[in-house]
């Protein structure tokens, strides 16, 4: 299954024999939840699911979006009527990070059929409502390590003998500027990636073949071993975990990321714009 779907192909599923589970998860960097943009007009049967409250678990040591409790994860996703023979489709306003982050989590619980919808409710042509659905409990039981997961050594140990990539801005990289955490810079050894570079102007995806180029320019490809990818808290990263699987490369994520490695000041940080 693609990890994606067209506005067009998720109208023609939502009317078809076997319709997804439907989940909404809008959410802005620093800004209030999103809930109200919601409540006025979603993809009718959509379920809300709030990142920083239900895809996270408390902020602390483990970065500012650490994953969230299994148990607590799953039943959230049986209150949205989250199954595992049912396909699921995920989406949020457009720039499609918050709901990579969605996929990544039921990926890595162990759902088998979950796609992001590209370019997000943006892309989206069809019907609006304002109506809250009630869906039926789901019977998803989380079963994680079904996708690879980093943690802070690990990332370390694959920036010197694999690939390494670091999702954020160029200037956050490099050390110029520091916005959210303690400190700017990159783990030594990773390579910039910016996960925006992996999108369209109107917030799809490029197409594979464009992706499959772009990270060979970077040094992944299907051949090159190892490769996993970071960010600030573990959201955009996803984003670029979910593009390397559309160019058809495995990817690893490490979902503490800066926010978690950049707190432990025992741990070397790089400036500027080379991996080390």
């Amino acid at each position: 299954m693609r990890p994606i779907i067209s506005a067009t192909e998720l109208a023609n599923e939502m009317s078809g024999p076997r319709p997804p589970v439907l989940l909404d998860v809008r959410w802005q960097l620093h800004g209030p939840p999103l809930r109200a943009e919601y409540d006025s007009a979603h993809i009718p049967g959509a379920v809300f699911v709030d990142l920083d409250a239900e895809l996270a678990g408390p902020p602390g040591s483990g970065g500012r979006h650490p994953l969230p409790d299994p148990a607590d994860f799953g039943a959230v996703m049986r209150r949205a009527g989250v199954s595992r023979d049912i396909p699921v489709v995920v989406y949020d306003g457009g720039q499609s990070w918050a709901a990579a982050r969605a996929w990544w989590l039921l990926r890595w619980t162990g759902h088998p059929q979950v796609r992001v919808l590209d370019g997000g409710l943006a892309a989206w042509t069809g019907p609006l409502s304002a109506s809250t659905p009630d869906p039926q409990t789901g019977d998803f039981v989380p079963v994680p390590g079904s996708v690879p997961l980093l943690d802070a050594d690990a990332a370390a140990e694959l920036a010197g003998k694999g690939v390494l990539f670091d999702a954020r801005a160029a200037e956050r990289y490099r050390g110029d500027v520091e916005p959210i955490d303690r400190v700017g810079g990159h783990i030594p050894g990773a390579v910039s990636a910016p996960t925006t570079a992996n999108t369209g102007p109107d917030g799809r995806f490029l197409p594979p073949e464009e992706l499959t180029a772009r990270f060979a320019g970077l040094g992944a490809s299907v051949d090159s071993g190892d490769v996993g990818v970071y960010c600030g808290s573990g959201v955009s990263g996803a984003h670029e975990v979910l593009a390397l699987e559309i160019a058809g490369i495995p990817a690893a994520l490490y979902a503490g990321s800066w926010s978690e490695w950049s707190a432990d000041a025992s741990r070397p940080v790089a400036t500027g714009p080379e991996p080390r």
